[in-house]
């Protein structure tokens, strides 16, 4: 999942940077949706709620 953001992120910044500011937004927007995702799990994990 992290490989996702990654890639989502790279994106927003190179359409941000040739003007495409609406792929931009959606790719952040992605990225930031899989960051959250990933924060609650690793807090699932963490609090010892999830096994893995």
């Amino acid at each position: 999942m992290i490989k996702w953001i990654l890639i989502l992120l790279v994106i927003a910044a190179v359409a941000g940077l040739l003007g495409f500011n609406t792929i931009s937004g959606v790719a952040a927007s992605g990225a930031r949706l899989l960051i959250g995702i990933v924060l609650i799990l690793f807090l699932l994990v963490l609090f010892g709620l999830v096994v893995v």
